[in-house]
């Protein structure tokens, strides 16, 4: 195609825009530009390829794209806590790149919302983070195997949690996503999208999203694979009757991961922080380090330290 089908098929002041680059003012200086960035490639004939990252990142329409279309994330908003009654269901026109804010605000537009006391004012807040469904969805479309057909990135909202699926098994063990450097497939992708400040800094955005959620003192999220998918489960505010053994230890087990990574230790004072329990309760935090201890997840900072102030820190610390 010629220089000007490629310009009308992406949306290239995006590209300058979220890049902080001058327009250039002339075509062949946006063509130049899009060619180092790999987004477009010398075709036959002194035409242009828009190269698969050109277009996964800023088409102005996915489906003009016929080997790509299907990788359009698709947002699905359901009644209740199940699948049986869909409200609304919409699959992503643009690139990644052009189309990431307006995902997010689609999305922040139905997910549930809580209320809340302020001073002497009572408002209404997401049931989640921004900061953590910005990282989490990013990652959902950077680390999505794209050589499965047939399948895309998907978020789920439900009355109580939101899914963020993606296709393809992860390259690292999802109970080691909040401490190891992340391995992309798809590097150029994840590459530009930071340059963009669509997602953060390599191996900062999950840490992120955690501290995030233990601000807002939400239940601990759930990374799990499924039939060749990876699945995080947000979920909303639970009361800590509310929460299971499996939820209270599960936070357990990211708390020391976050505090890790942090270069400090789990304390019950800590944990007892994260959950919002006052230190009169500390008897029932012990039972979720110890609950902890003993599924394995975290150990003793100090084989010989007493109960007394003791110090926790993930496994494979």
């Amino acid at each position: 195609m010629d220089g000007q089908q490629v310009l009308s098929l992406l949306d290239y002041p995006s590209y300058f825009e979220l890049l902080s680059l001058p327009l250039p003012d002339n075509k062949s200086g946006i063509l130049e530009k899009l060619e180092q960035e790999e987004l477009i490639q010398p075709g036959k004939s002194g035409n242009w390829d828009i190269t698969n990252l050109g277009a996964l990142l800023f088409a102005k329409d996915l489906e003009q794209f016929k080997t790509l279309k299907r990788k359009a994330i698709r947002v699905i908003i359901y009644k209740g806590v199940n699948r049986q009654e869909t409200v609304r269901e919409q699959v992503g026109g643009k690139g990644y790149g052009n189309g990431f804010e307006e995902l997010i605000g689609f999305i922040n537009t139905y997910v549930p919302r809580n209320e809340v006391m302020g001073k002497a004012l009572r408002k209404e807040v997401p049931m989640f983070p921004n900061l953590a469904v910005r990282e989490l969805v990013a990652n959902a479309l950077i680390h999505q195997d794209l050589f499965l057909t047939g399948t895309s990135p998907m978020v789920e909202i439900f009355s109580d949690r939101m899914e963020i699926t993606n296709p393809g098994i992860p390259l690292v063990d999802t109970q080691r996503f909040l401490d190891s450097p992340p391995r992309s497939r798809n590097e150029a992708m994840a590459s530009l999208l930071r340059r963009t400040g669509i997602c953060e800094e390599r191996g900062s955005g999950i840490d992120k999203a955690i501290a995030q959620i233990e601000l807002y003192q939400l239940p601990a999220p759930l990374f799990e694979t499924r039939d060749e998918s990876t699945i995080v489960v947000l979920f909303g505010h639970k009361t800590w009757t509310e929460m299971t053994q499996a939820d209270r230890t599960r936070a357990c087990y990211q708390h020391a991961c976050l505090k890790w990574v942090e270069r400090s230790q789990m304390t019950n004072a800590t944990l007892r922080e994260r959950f919002g329990i006052e230190s009169k309760n500390s008897a029932a935090i012990s039972r979720v380090i110890k609950d902890a201890l003993d599924a394995g997840l975290i150990r003793p900072f100090d084989e010989e330290q007493g109960k007394r102030n003791a110090k926790y820190v993930p496994f494979w610390a």
